[in-house]
């Protein structure tokens, strides 16, 4: 009897040990966000790229700092002005276990910009490669039209597919599961949309093996929803802390917190192009933000210290330019408008309107740290110099469509750059509108200033990076002397995990699996 009772004991205690040793390598994921589609070339949004790198490499892959580190190429650099040789790395192999060659590359490389329906399209990865070619399995060689130094900058923002699992799928397939092969660390296991998404770790990965063995990321877009789950147990790890509750979570020794500056600038973009604005009205229905006057008034209206510290709880550095200090292209000399309630009277009485005349501002109120209320400040600040405010948000997947329609005329958003250099925010948001050359793609204002783009132009095709970064800053001055965009502050983003765990924060914004460690390993 005794000999049965210590058996039962120890069989107790190895499946005690066996749970505790599966619980240990499951990290439950709760995010603010889930991607709109698992395709990686579908839609280029912040949710998506960060599941994507999980199942898949890049050539090249960024540090938390944005640098260029070798990923499924070794070596990469030029051969003359116009063609780039990128080296790849032998010995990789798919999920399925099949061999990754160039011929992924080529394939990826093609698929990227070609998916239909994308609501923001890879095209401008992509967009300056005129041939891609090669000559044998280990090397890929691109030409491109001009001198164009960046090519390694968008090359890291393209997900390497299986050209054999991948061929003719489409992305329903893709979201299903069907063909979502790559060489990532993790293995795609399910995605019951809205509930979770499941992965699995890859045993065979080339580079560092993952933490966890498997991890379940869960969706949930509420932040308090998200912090009770934390604090339950219910999830190990959460991102976009709301920043209410940093500062009692800070305090809860079972948790660990990680923060960190992001690229993404928070900023108002406003229509420039148009004399009749859906929603911003001058007396004679003409539209007010067309004048220099106007926008200045806009701008020195703003109180963005008091945004930062109110509205943010002091969680966000204001901005006065693309891109914080430390990033390629920063111009130093630009720094955040300020604050002056008198000034902004006088310049809007200077362009007509001493009384003011009427407008809405639109935004999401699900996509950036304190969205919503970061749009009522702004309305609240400009109805102090006698604009006539309205505030109208809505969620993310329904804003986006309408903005991009261009269907507002004064409105909230975000951008990180994803290259983290400031030709990335130039070329998409303030570029003159040219959909054959890939510029102003995001340019829902239609900003356009011929000086500026001469100086985007030039800096694109300046191999020399001092002269490049020059370039970069004299472009940046005059979209912002101009108020092509009034930049309102970057984001400072918040983790939060179990105290076994550490994260360790990115400049993209982007939550991976592959930045958690141990605890004191961060």
């Amino acid at each position: 009897m005794m000999k049965k009772r210590l058996l039962i004991a120890a069989l107790a205690v190895a499946i005690l040990f066996a749970a505790s040793a599966v619980s240990a390598e499951t990290l439950r994921w709760g995010s603010f966000a889930e991607p709109s589609s698992l395709d990686p070339y579908y839609h280029n949004l912040g949710p998506n790229n960060a599941i994507a790198r999980h199942f898949f490499d890049r050539l090249i892959q960024t540090d938390k700092a944005q640098r260029h580190t070798p990923g499924l190429a070794v070596s990469w650099g030029p051969l003359n002005d116009t063609t780039w040789e990128f080296k790849l790395r032998r010995g990789v192999k798919f999920h399925d276990g099949s061999s990754f060659t160039a011929a992924d590359v080529l394939f990826s490389v093609e698929r990227a910009p070609n998916v239909p329906n994308s609501p923001s399209s890879f095209a401008i990865a992509t967009r300056q490669i005129k041939e891609i070619s090669a000559p044998d399995p280990y090397t890929v060689i691109i030409k491109t039209e001009g001198p164009y130094p960046l090519m390694p900058n968008d090359l890291s923002l393209i997900n390497i597919m299986s050209a054999k699992a991948a061929k003719g799928k489409s992305t329903e397939d893709l979201n299903a599961g069907r063909g979502l092969i790559g060489t990532g660390p993790y293995k795609y296991v399910e995605w019951k949309r809205g509930d979770r998404i499941v992965m699995e770790r890859n045993e065979g990965y080339w580079g560092e093996k993952a933490l966890f063995e498997k991890v379940i990321f869960r969706p949930m877009t509420n932040g308090s929803a998200r912090v009770a789950a934390l604090l339950s147990g219910d999830v190990d790890m959460i991102d976009v802390v709301p920043t209410a509750d940093i500062g009692r979570l800070k305090k809860d020794s079972k948790l660990a917190l990680s923060q960190g500056v992001s690229n993404r600038v928070i900023y108002l973009h406003i229509d420039h192009d148009r004399d009749d604005s859906p929603h911003a009205k001058g007396p004679k229905g003409e539209n007010p933000l067309r004048k220099w006057e106007v926008r200045a008034a806009i701008s020195k209206a703003i109180n963005r210290p008091a945004i930062v510290a109110r509205v943010m709880e002091g969680v966000a550095i204001p901005a006065g330019q693309l891109l914080p200090e430390g990033f390629f292209g920063q111009n130093p000399a630009l720094k955040p408008e300020k604050f002056d309630l008198a000034e902004a009277k006088r310049l809007l009485a200077k362009a007509g309107y001493p009384n003011g005349f009427k407008m809405t501002i639109h935004g999401p109120n699900n996509r950036y740290i304190n969205d919503a209320k970061i749009a009522q400040a702004v309305a609240q600040m400009l109805q102090r110099v006698g604009i006539d405010m309205e505030v109208v948000t809505m969620p993310r997947n329904v804003y986006f469509s309408r903005a991009t329609k261009r269907e507002f005329s004064f409105i909230l958003v975000g951008w990180g750059s994803g290259t983290g250099e400031a030709s990335s925010p130039l070329r998409s948001l303030l570029a003159t509108y040219d959909k054959t050359k890939g510029w102003g793609t995001a340019n829902r204002g239609r900003f356009s200033n011929a000086k500026m783009d001469a100086l985007l132009g030039e800096a694109l095709r300046t191999v020399d990076d001092p002269k490049r970064s020059k370039l970069l800053q004299d472009a940046t001055a005059i979209a912002m002397q101009q108020y092509g965009i009034i930049p309102l502050h970057y984001q400072v983003n918040t983790w939060a995990t179990s105290n076994k765990y550490c994260i360790e924060p990115r400049s993209d914004e982007a939550t991976v699996v592959m930045s958690m460690k141990k605890a004191g390993g961060c």
